[in-house]
């Protein structure tokens, strides 16, 4: 538990420009990207991960920092009532193949129980319209290596199979913390799987 509250208020010290993500009822854009699982590398496709059921999308700044160790280690430790509710997960953020790929196989995070995707061009995030800020120089993660890319704002997209979003929730917009990112979401793929309507 220390290792994830190490640097808890790194994620919290960098600043977004004002935003406009997409919201309910927008239809999410597809994409692909290089993802890793438990540490092995494989081809992550939105659309076919769709044709199983409601996905979470959650954007974070970067992995092994204080907010989006918590909110990995969240959303692990919550996946199989996710699955309970017939929906996937998948983190998106700029780091490298290669930290996501310790990140994920993290007994203290993602625990080989979600899957992480690298952005590392923003260009998922921007598809999103989402913004990306520059972290400080030489700036750390709690493992005291050097940060070297930029950060996409916190933002946690649920989406139907039919590609629309059901709901969006933003830690600049609507003031939640990361953990609060995970509790949110799991309620609407609950809802989903009920057959309520969604909102927030």
């Amino acid at each position: 538990m220390k290792r994830i509250l190490l640097g808890i208020g790194l994620c919290g010290v960098m600043t977004f420009p004002a935003v406009a993500a997409l919201k309910q009822g927008d239809k999410a854009p597809d994409f692909s990207a290089k993802a890793s699982l438990a540490g092995k590398e494989f081809d992550y496709s939105l659309k076919a991960a769709l044709k199983k059921g409601p996905v979470v999308v959650y954007f974070y700044p970067s992995a092994f920092t204080g907010g989006c160790n918590l909110e990995a280690h969240t959303f692990a430790e919550n996946k199989e009532k996710f699955d309970a509710a017939n929906a996937t997960i998948i983190g998106v953020s700029s780091d490298s193949i290669a930290r996501l790929n310790a990140f994920s196989a993290d007994p203290q995070y993602c625990a080989g129980k979600i899957p992480v995707a690298s952005d590392p061009d923003g260009v998922i995030a921007k598809s999103f319209d989402l913004k990306r800020s520059a972290g400080r120089p030489g700036m750390k993660d709690t493992r005291g290596e050097e940060i070297n890319h930029e950060f996409t704002e916190r933002t946690t997209f649920v989406i139907t199979p039919d590609s629309r979003i059901a709901a969006t929730f933003s830690s600049a917009e609507d003031k939640i913390s990361p953990a609060d990112h995970v509790e949110k979401s799991l309620a609407v793929v609950k809802q989903l799987a009920a057959g309520k309507p969604t909102g927030h």
